[in-house]
């Protein structure tokens, strides 16, 4: 490592920062993020964690907040604050768990279904438009490349409250 020395003190080698992986990902999910964001914040009012929340309860319903946090690593206060925020716009509801009446359990209305069916085909465009930037075998390498850090990640242990920041 080659150190400069800086008004009298010895300073180790400039951090490159943008050759750092967590920023590299950092900065190409947020774009990711913003491209989507874009299209569907116009056409339907919805921020980046209300879609997610959105995603979650298409893909796996009737579900709880905090399975919504398990499966997106998102922070259970964007959680709260997104779930809230749908359910003031009438796209899901809150119900009980059958066999725990103690657990909250979050659904789409019939509004919040349409919304959703609405919007799947315009992120799968986009996701189409992205992918489009890749060859076929790149394409299934980098997924598979993302799931493999994903569990290296996993397997390190992330500390709850630094899961999920955007």
């Amino acid at each position: 490592m080659r150190e400069r020395a800086g008004q009298g003190q010895a300073v180790r080698a400039e951090f490159d920062l943008e050759a750092f992986l967590p920023y590299e990902l950092s900065v190409v999910s947020n774009r990711v993020s913003r491209t989507f964001a874009r299209r569907y914040a116009d056409a339907f009012g919805l921020s980046i964690p209300e879609w997610r929340v959105m995603a979650m309860v298409g893909r796996y319903a009737p579900l709880s907040s905090n399975q919504i946090c398990e499966r997106t690593a998102m922070d259970k206060a964007k959680v709260s604050r997104a779930v809230s925020r749908l359910i003031a716009a009438g796209h899901l509801s809150r119900g009980t768990h059958p066999a725990d009446q103690r657990l909250i359990q979050l659904d789409f209305t019939a509004a919040g279904r349409r919304v959703y069916d609405s919007i799947v085909p315009l992120a799968q465009e986009i996701e189409a438009e992205l992918m489009a930037a890749f060859e076929p075998g790149e394409r299934e390498v980098l997924r598979r490349l993302l799931h493999k850090l994903d569990s290296r990640v996993s397997s390190l242990g992330t500390p709850p409250d630094a899961a999920g920041e955007d």
